[in-house]
């Protein structure tokens, strides 16, 4: 697998996920919660789903955004930004787990994204000592 093929599916991740997050923070917003019960915030800090879907739609998605068009205009601080993002990722399903004692699938499906960004990341950077079928 090419640098360039690594590079092109960490674009496709981090565009998924930060279209996923800013639509999700929107939806949360505007529907207090898409259709999820405020039950589900009874262990958590807030009383509605107002707070969550802006971080969702801000920060979440914001950092993921921010990352894809970076890694899209090949800045010099792309892979650093897409990092931050895979990293930011893992803290929102961290928190929200730990907030709302809830685990769903999607957490799961997230994180799981939030850990291929940052594979991603280190095999570009060349963290990992690359195998024979991957090429610079």
């Amino acid at each position: 697998m090419h640098k360039d093929t690594l590079h092109k599916t960490l674009i496709a991740t981090t565009a998924f996920i930060a279209v996923s997050g800013i639509g999700g923070g929107i939806g949360l917003i505007a529907d207090n919660g898409l259709g999820m019960p405020l039950s589900n915030l009874a262990t958590s800090p807030f009383h509605s789903y107002l707070i969550p879907g802006l971080i969702l739609l801000i920060v979440f998605g914001g950092t993921q955004a921010l990352a894809a068009l970076l890694l899209l205009k090949r800045h010099e601080n792309a892979n650093l930004a897409a990092a931050v993002a895979g990293f930011g990722a893992l803290i929102w399903i961290f928190t929200e787990i730990y907030t709302t004692h809830i685990i769903h699938w999607l957490q799961i499906a997230y994180f799981v994204l939030g850990m291929v960004e940052l594979t991603l990341v280190l095999l570009i950077i060349g963290t990992f000592p690359r195998p024979q079928n991957i090429k610079s």
